[in-house]
C-alpha cells in the first residue's frame, strides 16, 4: 500500500484531465479514513470521472464518511453537492436520511433525485432503533410513491421502483408497508409512460410476491445517542412541515409516536 502521502501528491501535481482520473482512482482504491477531505474535495471539481472514483472512494469508506460529506452539502458548490448526496445514497448510513429524502423528491437534478430515490430503500435499516425506524420507513415509503407518481423523468421512477423493492425486502412483515407497495407497483407495471419502468414495476412486484424473507438482523450501529436524537428531531420536523402544507394525510398510519426524549 503507497503512502497517503503519496497517493495526494498524485492528484495535485496530475497535469491532465486523465492524470487526475488515474490518482483519484489510485487513492480510491486504498481508502483511508484520513483520505476522505482529499475525495470530498475532488467532488468539486470539474471532472466526472475523477468525482465516480471518489465516490467509490468514499462509498468503499461507509460510515467513516459521512460527518463531513453531511458537512459539504452546506457549501454553495452545486456540482460537489450532487455527487456527496450520490456517496450518500450508496452508504446508507441513517444520517443521510433527510437530506436523501428532501433529494429523492425535490432536487432539480434528475440524477440526483434517482440516486437518492435508489439509496432511500437501501439504508441500514438494521441500525435503527425501533422508535425512529417507524417514523423513518414511512417517510421513506411516501417519498418513493411521491417520485412514482409525480416525476416526469422515468430515469427517476425507475429509481424509485428498485427504491421501493429494496424497502420491500427490508420490511415483509410491515402490513401497511406492503400493501402500499404492492399497489403501486401493479399500477406502474399497466400505466407508466415507458416500457423500460412498466417492465420493472411488474418485476419488482413479482419478487416481492415471491419473497421469503428473513426479519431484518441485529447488528451494532456506529451511531451514538445524539445522532438518533437529531435524526429523530429532523423526522419529527419533516413531518410537522408536511402536516402544515398538507393536512390530509393519515399521519397515525404508523402508530402512536411520542416526542424525542430530552435526555
Amino acid at each position: 500500500m503507497k503512502p497517503l502521502s503519496d497517493l495526494v501528491a498524485a492528484i495535485e501535481q496530475a497535469e491532465s484531465a486523465k492524470e487526475l482520473v488515474t490518482a483519484v482512482e489510485n487513492l480510491a482504491a486504498q481508502p483511508q479514513p484520513a483520505a476522505v477531505p482529499i475525495l470530498i474535495e475532488v467532488l468539486g471539481y470539474n471532472n466526472p470521472g475523477a468525482a465516480v472514483a471518489a465516490v467509490e472512494g468514499l462509498a468503499a469508506l461507509g460510515s467513516v464518511a459521512v460527518p463531513e460529506l453531511l458537512t459539504q452539502l452546506d457549501g454553495h458548490n452545486y456540482t460537489a453537492r450532487a455527487w456527496a448526496i450520490r456517496a450518500l445514497a450508496l452508504i446508507g448510513d441513517p444520517r443521510g436520511l433527510l437530506t436523501l429524502l428532501g433529494a429523492a423528491t425535490a432536487d432539480f437534478a434528475t440524477s440526483v433525485r434517482r440516486a437518492a430515490a435508489k439509496g432511500l430503500g437501501f439504508l441500514r435499516w438494521e441500525w435503527f432503533p425501533a422508535e425512529v425506524q417507524a417514523m423513518a420507513r414511512q417517510e421513506v415509503l411516501e417519498a418513493l410513491l411521491f417520485a412514482l407518481q409525480q416525476d416526469e423523468e422515468w430515469v427517476v421512477r425507475y429509481g424509485a421502483i428498485v427504491g421501493l423493492e429494496g424497502l420491500g425486502r427490508a420490511f415483509p412483515e410491515w402490513v401497511e408497508g406492503r400493501s402500499a407497495w404492492r399497489a403501486q407497483l401493479q399500477t406502474s407495471a399497466v400505466a407508466d409512460p415507458v416500457p423500460t419502468v412498466r417492465a420493472r414495476a411488474h418485476h419488482a412486484h413479482q419478487r416481492l410476491q415471491e419473497m421469503t424473507a428473513p426479519p431484518l438482523p441485529v447488528a451494532a450501529s456506529p451511531l451514538n445517542a445524539q445522532d438518533w436524537q437529531t435524526i429523530l428531531t429532523n423526522l419529527y420536523q419533516r413531518r410537522a412541515a408536511e402536516r402544515e402544507a398538507n393536512p390530509t394525510p393519515d399521519w397515525d398510519a404508523v402508530g402512536p409516536l411520542s416526542p424525542p426524549s430530552q435526555d
